[in-house]
């Protein structure tokens, strides 16, 4: 018997374990596999509906008692840098940027694990050792790339350092910044907002009308940085809609505005995955 994979995807949901951005909270995610040649249709899709990509897998929030975890993405036609953005672009007019295919390297290895230890010695990834790295990297069905973000050289050197890495996915609608890591030395430079910044800029030279940062917390001073950022929509009550002021959401830690697995299955809308005929 010949066997094929499922027209329409199929979706599951881990196990609770505690939430990284909350305390005494548990988080549980919903996810599908990214597989076959529907694999950029599929993504394309889901990120429009809160969705992100992990390797080969799109996932998106799903807690029992919390719906804190809400999609942001930048309208970049809209988008104006505030006083400090733009201060945080000149601090970083040194970096040459380079985009290439996912591919991992010591280098950025090197600076992964610097990141980590600096800024989330206790997070997730915190044991990542290279080869999980590499995978995370280069693991896209996808159309993925590596936009490195590279320092002068010292004084009588030639190789200019990395500073900064992006694994960025390209959507038809925007980038999905993935995930991103820097030299935690430049820190007070505001590498990061550099890197969100120049994403908006590739998007805007590319005619692409948004850019994707992932999900955004209320309460969470990890993720309260995005809504610094202006032109940003939130996705909440299944539709965008710009992000306002960001204290209108702490109402979403309520188990009460929490949907069940069904419910929330039931509406997404999944792209036409039905093979076409000449």
């Amino acid at each position: 018997m010949r066997h094929t994979l499922p027209l329409a995807p199929q979706f599951y949901v881990t196990a609770p374990q505690p939430c990284p951005y909350l305390p005494r909270r548990m988080e549980r995610k919903l996810f599908t596999a990214l597989q076959g040649d529907t694999a950029e249709t599929l993504n394309d899709s889901l990120s429009k509906q809160g969705f992100r990509r992990s390797q080969n897998v799109l996932y998106r929030p799903a807690c029992a008692d919390c719906t804190a975890c809400l999609s942001a993405r930048i309208r970049v036609a809209d988008f104006q840098p505030t006083r400090s953005q733009r201060k945080a672009q000149n601090r970083n007019a040194d970096l040459k940027r380079q985009a290439s295919s996912p591919w991992a390297t010591e280098e950025q290895y090197t600076l992964f694990r610097r990141y980590l230890d600096s800024r989330h010695a206790d997070g997730g990834m915190a044991d990542m050792d290279i080869f999980e790295f590499a995978a995370m990297i280069e693991e896209t069905p996808v159309r993925s790339r590596v936009v490195e973000y590279t320092a002068e050289p010292a004084e009588g050197a030639r190789h200019r350092p990395l500073a900064a890495v992006c694994l960025t996915d390209i959507l038809d609608d925007g980038l999905s910044m993935v995930y991103s890591f820097y030299e935690p030395e430049r820190t007070k430079r505001s590498v990061g907002t550099h890197v969100i910044l120049d994403h908006v800029e590739i998007a805007r030279e590319a005619g692409l009308p948004y850019v994707y940062l992932g999900y955004w917390v209320p309460g969470s001073p990890k993720m309260g940085y995005k809504s610094n950022f202006s032109a940003l929509e939130i996705y909440k009550n299944d539709c965008w809609q710009d992000i306002g002021s960001p204290t209108a959401h702490d109402g979403e830690t309520h188990p009460l505005s929490v949907a069940p697995i069904a419910e929330q299955v039931a509406r997404i809308n999944l792209p036409d995955s039905r093979p076409t005929h000449d």
